[in-house]
């Protein structure tokens, strides 16, 4: 969108809105049950996404790969497809949605992340996938990342008839890199959000890795907006970047966005550094009106790296990231995370969950 489409549209939104109500959430997670706990003792999980099918299942879709790879999503990935009849589990694995198709593909050696949707009778599976040489670096508790493999990160989508498949893949990337050395999403693009627009369209937030911090891991980290009239493309680059913090080169990762009662809404994996060193991790809300100016929710925190169990536990982790929002009959109802904990010899041990959601509505007068 240029900035003037960009001007025109806040100047709508704003004469619209004038004296209008606006609602914000307030954001709480509720007790998991145990059978919300989604874990191989073969494969290591993460990122789950979930639908509802027409056969009245729960269908969800997750990345996997073999657990004495050590942590090697991005060259061994694959996105698998689990059922239950609960969105709590216990899940049961069906298939593999989306896997290996060749080095020559652009996402022909890993898919990951997915998010899955539904829109106007078909299902649409958005992922990343990459290709490269093949190499698993790093060992369990040893964790080194394949460059290869992580910089040839593209945006991709599936489409299918049902969530049972089969899925109709793409010979080209649906969000590619900018071809411009100084974009924002000129080496990476990854981790898809999208929702669609109270217009009919859709928009969709990603995260883009630029270069202009040294290779191989290049930088800033930011999240790119994009648009289209159709679900699968061709978007339109947004030209300004999101959920940007001054003075962090890495402040974001993992939005879910979804619109409704009048704003876009998003819960967003936040990234500090505190000042003793060492990493931060908790999720955060942000909303927009128009999808493309964000702001810090009125309640901002929505969590920290613990999971409160239905049987009175509650379990720190090292991670609860990849949020993911299903929503039923237009009630978002569950927040999929993905999580992890670390052994005495620093292996990491992942699972999915699937937590309930409290929103809380107040409705404020401008």
């Amino acid at each position: 969108m240029t900035n003037f489409r960009k001007s025109i549209l806040a100047l709508a939104l704003a004469c619209t809105s004038l004296h209008a109500e606006t609602i914000d959430y307030k954001i709480e997670l509720g007790k998991a049950p145990m059978t919300a706990k989604f874990v191989s003792d073969e494969m290591s999980i993460w990122g789950g996404s979930l639908t509802k099918g027409e056969d009245g299942k729960y269908h969800l879709f997750y990345s996997r790969w073999p657990k004495n790879l050590g942590w090697s999503w991005v060259t061994d990935s694959e996105i698998a497809h689990a059922v239950a009849d609960s969105p709590y589990g216990p899940f049961k694995f069906q298939d593999v949605a989306l896997p290996r198709r060749g080095k020559e593909f652009w996402d022909g050696w890993c898919t990951h992340n997915p998010t899955i949707h539904k829109f106007n009778g078909k299902y649409y599976l958005y992922y990343m996938g990459n290709t490269g040489d093949g190499v698993v670096t790093g060992t369990p508790g040893k964790e080194k990342l394949n460059f290869v493999h992580r910089n040839n990160q593209r945006i991709g989508v599936a489409v299918a008839d049902s969530p049972n498949g089969p899925w109709k893949r793409f010979d080209k990337p649906l969000i590619d890199v900018d071809p411009d050395k100084t974009g924002d999403d000129s080496l990476v693009t990854s981790n898809p959000s999208i929702t669609q627009r109270p217009d009919g369209g859709f928009l969709m937030v990603y995260k883009g890795v630029g270069q202009e911090d040294p290779l191989p891991s290049g930088g800033p980290v930011v999240h790119c907006i994009a648009a289209s009239d159709s679900p699968t493309g061709p978007f339109v680059k947004h030209d300004e970047p999101t959920f940007l913090v001054p003075g962090e080169r890495f402040p974001a990762e993992d939005p879910y966005i979804w619109y409704a009662d009048g704003k876009y809404r998003a819960i967003v994996k936040r990234i500090e550094t505190p000042d003793t060193g060492g990493r931060f991790f908790s999720l955060v809300h942000y909303d927009s009106e128009d999808g493309y100016e964000w702001t810090k929710g009125k309640h901002f925190e929505v969590s920290g790296l613990k999971i409160n169990w239905e049987n009175g536990e509650t379990q720190e982790v090292a991670h609860l990231e990849r949020p993911q929002v299903y929503i039923e009959d237009g009630v978002p109802i569950t927040l999929l995370c993905a999580s992890d904990t670390r052994d005495e010899n620093n292996v990491r041990h992942s699972f999915n969950v699937q937590i309930p959601l409290k929103i809380t509505k107040e409705t404020n007068e401008d």
